[in-house]
């Protein structure tokens, strides 16, 4: 007898770190249940391959088309992390024009996809003529509000928009919603922006979050698309392909065994993503507020300008990474009590599998909407500043650090406690995310 082909099936991740590699996290999970993958992806985004292409060498192939230029993105850019968060509306413009280039490919494949599963960013990818599921690399919360904010046309709202479709109908400010709601109701970005509520009009939903965390809101996505082809399968980073070592100025070596004489929870680790650089200011703040502290930290700087000296004074009570480190293990090491971050929404996820109580500071893109669901929906989170441009008060900040990461943070460690080991069993046999997961891939090998 013939031995039945694997189902076959296209990714078209987005070039931007938080979106790209957590579809990829996914995309692997789906090889190892039998898959076959055509991933789309544009030349200088390729490398971010090379591990699933190493892991998977007969189940994956790369789908490489030209990159197609735009007018305001600099020649040789593929990949938002060299625009920043403000050129996500440019990106989404450009790759719009993939349309074609990707309807040739599947008109001419000898075993063309049954489905495809590509960013929540590419709407349009609706209608290009096989079932799509929407992968939605942030949470659910989030995808509500772009969603509301679409059919509610709030576009030219100048007041505090208050959701009152949502649970426990939330208000935000107009400047704290996602960067890619446009500000102008009749700006040329609106078509693309609209490609995101398309999602919504998807075959299917997959949404890179799990039950602990945002159970109310995907009953809530299942009721507005009025369907069950909704999937929460996270967090994937913490069941899915490596991040590889510390890559910076610091041994690894010594940095664990810093870490291994410290006391538990008593460590704060510092670090604001892969794009944001602080000002000179807000390093001068930050680093005020940390010495005034009087607590452990880990700050991964990268570019942040450190102020001069401050290594010295701090010296053997704070540690400086000038480069990478592994979130994941540095989050998930018995020392580290709290996480100062922007409430990016892969760096919450991790926090959350670890069990890591958050210290926000919420920034620009859905970092508001993510802080507002860690504190005061969830209570495993405490602000401690906000805005991209905000310079915080040193004597202030080092009194809320001080104040988190002692006594007084008690509650809220013991609450990210219990949400991490909800968080692990989720993706574990039996868990609410891989019972969704081994839904997600009959219904794929059905189609």
């Amino acid at each position: 007898m013939t031995e039945a082909m694997p189902t076959h099936i296209m990714v078209f991740p987005y070039p931007a770190q938080g979106h790209l590699l957590p579809l990829l996290d996914l995309t692997h999970q789906l090889c190892l249940h039998g898959f076959t993958v055509s991933v789309i992806i544009t030349p200088k985004n390729l490398p971010y391959l090379s591990s699933l292409l190493t892991a998977h060498p007969t189940a994956v192939t790369a789908v490489t088309l030209p990159f197609p230029q735009h007018p305001s993105i600099p020649s040789g850019v593929e990949n938002v992390k060299d625009l920043g968060g403000s050129g996500n509306l440019l990106m989404m413009a450009s790759l719009r024009k993939l349309r074609e280039p990707i309807q040739n490919w599947l008109s001419s494949h000898p075993n063309p996809p049954v489905a495809l599963i590509s960013d929540f960013f590419f709407g349009w990818t609706n209608d290009l003529g096989i079932p799509r599921f929407a992968f939605f690399s942030s949470g659910a919360f989030l995808a509500l509000i772009m969603n509301f904010v679409d059919e509610l046309n709030l576009y030219d709202s100048t007041e505090p928009i208050c959701f009152t479709y949502l649970p426990h109908s939330p208000v935000f400010k107009k400047e704290h919603l996602p960067a890619q709601v446009p500000q102008n109701p009749l700006s040329e970005d609106l078509e693309t922006v609209k490609d995101i509520a398309m999602s919504f009009s998807s075959y299917g939903c997959i949404f890179n979050s799990c039950e602990c965390l945002e159970k109310e809101y995907m009953d809530c996505v299942k009721k507005t698309v009025n369907h069950n082809r909704i999937f929460s399968i996270g967090p994937v980073s913490s069941i899915g392909l490596g991040r590889g070592d510390l890559d910076s100025n610091v041994d690894a070596k010594a940095f664990l065994s810093w870490l291994d004489r410290c006391p538990n929870k008593s460590v704060l680790y510092v670090c604001f993503g892969s794009q944001k650089v602080l000002t000179k200011e807000q390093c001068d703040a930050l680093a005020l507020g940390l010495e005034k502290s009087m607590t452990k930290f880990v700050w991964v700087a990268r570019k942040d300008p450190i102020p001069d000296g401050f290594e010295d004074r701090v010296a053997g009570r704070g540690m400086i990474i000038r480069g990478w480190a592994p979130q994941v293990v540095v989050l998930s090491h018995v020392a580290v009590g709290g996480f100062l971050s922007h409430c990016g929404w892969n760096s919450v996820l991790e926090a959350m599998a670890s069990g890591t109580m958050i210290l926000a500071w919420p920034m620009e893109v859905d970092q508001f909407v993510n802080a507002r669901l860690l504190g005061e929906h969830k209570g495993v989170a405490v602000r401690v500043c906000e805005g991209g441009t905000t310079v915080p008060d040193p004597d202030e900040l080092g009194r809320v650090i001080a104040e988190t990461m002692g006594e007084c943070g008690h509650e809220v460690r013991a609450r990210a406690k219990e949400m991490g080991g909800k968080a692990r069993a989720a993706t574990e046999a039996g868990g609410s995310s891989n019972e969704d997961l081994e839904r997600l891939v009959k219904e794929l090998s059905s189609l």
